[in-house]
Parts: structure tokens; C-alpha cells; sequence
């Protein structure tokens, strides 16, 4: 049972995903896409972690389920009011990242000495790529816990590009794989350009989106958020 359900998890991930990123931003479409967004994440994370156990106890995907956790809950915190609660997750959310970040910086040494630079299906830049993510946000978590959560266009853009990456990580695990591909879609579709096109669309519409979040106004991102989150429009 754990193999459709994360089949259908990742699936609708990637719609609601997808949804969350090209609706109005604060609006009730884009609230209401993007929390189904992460409880849909939670649950691909959680079967992709169980279906990995299930293989092997050092498989990739072992840890899936904590790096999306991180990246969705630390998206959502953000955007959420100041609460003890919320330091406390930040605190809990830092441990996680650098732990995640020496697992794959130790995951791409044994790629990159490996006779063809793979582990566990994976290059080791991949590794390396995933680790310096990781430190680059929990860089960031330690300057919120030092300073305290950004206002206005630092504080959309932290959300926004963490909830891309945890998207990038749904779209990335299903398009990478040719057979995965050619299961759900034509033929055409399966090509290596046609798989790559949504992943460069994702970071286009990021990117744009990161551009628009300090040049306009936006409204709250969810509802109950007591703190503004707006930009003044020039």
C-alpha cells in the first residue's frame, strides 16, 4: 500500500505545487494550495522514507522524510507569528539541517571515490549540491534566532524559495527518472530535455517570484499571521 500512496502523494505535491506558485499570492487559493502542498510533502517524505527502510537501512531516501519536514516546516514558520512554539521548532529545525548536511557531505566523498561516482543511484555532486543547501538555510536559521524573523521582502523570500526547494525536491525525485516518467506520460514527454523543462520552469517562476517579493506588495501569506509581511510598491 505505501508505494501508491506515495506515488499519489508526490503526484499531487507537484499539482498543488505548481498551483501554490502561479495563483495571487496571499489569497485564499494560494493559502489553502500551499498547506495541502506540505501535508502532501509530509506524506511522500514519510512513504519514501518507509519504502527505503524496507530495501535497505542506508538507502538515500532514508532521511527523505526529515529534509522535506525541514524545508516545508521551516517555509511555514516563517510567515507564522513569533511564538516560543516557533523558536523552539527553528532550534529543532537547525540540528536537523546541519545533521542532513554532514550526512550528504559524507554521502558525496564515498560517490566521488566510488569506480563511477554514484552512490545509491545518485552522482556525488548531488550530494555535495543537497549539502550546501542545507548549510546555506541552516546559515540562515541561525541568523533568525540571532536577529529574529526579517520583515517585508526578506521574510517572503525565505518562505518562498524554502517551499520552491521542497518542490524542486517532488519534481526532481519523479522527472529524473525516465520509467517513472514514461508510466504517466506519452512518449515525447519522457526525452531528457522534456524531462528537465519543469524543473527549469520551477526555479524561473522562483526566481521571479523572489524578483516581484521585493519590488511590490503582497498580502499576508496566511491567514491568523498577526506580524505584516508586506513590501512597500515602488
Amino acid at each position: 500500500m505505501l508505494l501508491p500512496i506515495h506515488i499519489a502523494a508526490g503526484g499531487l505535491a507537484i499539482i498543488l505545487g505548481a498551483l501554490a506558485l502561479s495563483v495571487k499570492k496571499g489569497g485564499n487559493i494560494h493559502r489553502r494550495s500551499g498547506l495541502l502542498f506540505v501535508y502532501a510533502m509530509l506524506v511522500m517524505g514519510a512513504t519514501a522514507s518507509l519504502l527505503e527502510l524496507r530495501k535497505s537501512p542506508t538507502g538515500g531516501n532514508v532521511f527523505a522524510v526529515f529534509m522535506i519536514a525541514y524545508f516545508v516546516g521551516t517555509a511555514l514558520t516563517t510567515v507564522r507569528p513569533v511564538s516560543s512554539w516557533a523558536r523552539r521548532t527553528n532550534i529543532a529545525a537547525l540540528t536537523v539541517a546541519l545533521g542532513l548536511a554532514f550526512l550528504d557531505l559524507v554521502g558525496g566523498v564515498k560517490a566521488f571515490n566510488s569506480p563511477r561516482g554514484f552512490l545509491n543511484g545518485a552522482p556525488f555532486f548531488m550530494y555535495f549540491f543537497l549539502a550546501t543547501v542545507l548549510i546555506l538555510a541552516a546559515a540562515g536559521d541561525v541568523r533568525i534566532m540571532r536577529f529574529g524573523v526579517p520583515q517585508g521582502g526578506p521574510r517572503l523570500a525565505r518562505h518562498l524559495w524554502r517551499m520552491c526547494f521542497a518542490l524542486f525536491i517532488a519534481a526532481g525525485s519523479f522527472f529524473s527518472i525516465r520509467e517513472r516518467v514514461a508510466k504517466i506520460l506519452p512518449q515525447p514527454f519522457t526525452t531528457a530535455p522534456m524531462r528537465a523543462l519543469p524543473i527549469l520552469l520551477l526555479f524561473a517562476a522562483m526566481f521571479y517570484w523572489l524578483w516581484r517579493v521585493r519590488r511590490r506588495a503582497l498580502p499576508v501569506l496566511l491567514r491568523y499571521d498577526s506580524m505584516p509581511v508586506t513590501t512597500r510598491a515602488k
